[in-house]
């Protein structure tokens, strides 16, 4: 299991799973942190998949994908066609894609959604992370929406002003199917950063926060 501070990730051999359910979760769940190790570690490996998308969908998480690994070499974006809201009900060849991944690579640092998620898709996608890599750093991110399922996270990265606008500006620009809905704004990714920065006394007063379930301390 890989020690990790973000904060001194530049020497690491790093290799980083974002696993995301539909085509924006990375990047409104962590796509702030993932610019924060781009910009501290140009050679650290990206496997990227979503597991879920249509023709127009998956051409903005492709976009997106790239745009947000612009300045590291090492990536591999993955967009899958699973149903939307039926991860459960798919679970036989979801489950048998997570073995082929455990084969494909063999990350130190996985990004995937938070376990008690109230979205099916999300719950079954953090499930089968946990069931596939068990020797791990397994991050879980948190996605703002309806359900109000929000919790307590217990470990935060702390960003500069500059990443978090680069963060919305990119998923604001990208996404442009998801502009319908109500939620889907400047206010609603910046206030939840700024609420984590708050929670952790961020000097730059903006952070994302995860579950972290097992971490090896000294």
């Amino acid at each position: 299991m890989l020690r990790l501070s973000i904060d001194n990730a530049r020497d690491l051999d790093l290799r980083v799973l974002c696993l995301g359910s539909h085509s924006d979760d990375i990047e409104i769940g962590c796509g702030g942190t993932i610019l924060k190790i781009v910009e501290d570690n140009r050679k650290a490996a990206f496997y990227w998949v979503v597991f879920s998308s249509d023709e127009k969908r998956k051409r903005e998480a492709e976009e997106s994908a790239n745009i947000f690994l612009s300045r590291t070499k090492g990536k591999t974006i993955i967009i899958m066609d699973f149903k939307d809201g039926f991860f459960p009900y798919e679970g036989k060849e979801i489950k048998e894609y997570f073995e082929q991944l455990k084969r494909e690579f063999k990350p130190n640092l996985i990004f995937t959604h938070y376990r008690m998620d109230l979205h099916q898709d999300h719950r079954l996608i953090s499930e089968l992370t946990w069931n596939t890599f068990r020797d791990h750093l397994i991050l879980e991110y948190e996605i703002p929406k309806y359900d109000g399922d929000l919790g307590c996270p217990n470990y935060f990265v702390h960003l500069k002003r500059t990443i978090c606008a680069r963060k919305i500006e990119n998923v604001l620009n990208t996404f442009k199917s998801q502009r319908k809905n109500q939620w889907f704004n400047q206010e609603t990714f910046q206030s939840i950063m700024r609420l984590r920065g708050i929670e952790s006394n961020s000097p730059h007063k903006y952070a994302e926060a995860f579950y972290c379930r097992k971490i090896i301390g000294f």
